[in-house]
């Protein structure tokens, strides 16, 4: 894909420890990136391209096993073009970050 796109990304951590704290350090890899993104209840959308995102979906990931994660369950979801990019704009959602 050499489009913008979306990737909503959902990790849920397996451990006995406190999930917010975990999802916490996922959220600090995302901001660091610099990609621009939105935090929901459920999950993250990403915006930006699909390399780019899938590697900071990758390090999000680590970062919640570093964090005390025994495991983790991952959701992502891809919204993409053939000609053009995604965007907030279209969707009616503000920016975020």
């Amino acid at each position: 894909m050499n489009h913008t796109v979306h990737i909503a990304i959902q990790i849920v951590p397996i451990t006995d420890k406190p999930h917010y704290a975990i999802i916490d350090k996922a959220i600090e890899v995302i901001d660091r990136s610099g990609v621009s993104y939105k935090v929901g209840a459920m999950e993250t959308v990403m915006q930006g391209d699909y390399d780019t995102l899938m590697r900071v979906a990758k390090e999000a990931q680590q970062a919640c096993l570093e964090a005390g994660a025994d495991e983790v369950a991952v959701t992502l979801k891809v919204h993409g073009r053939k000609h053009g990019n995604v965007s907030w704009d279209e969707k009616g959602i503000d920016r975020g970050r």
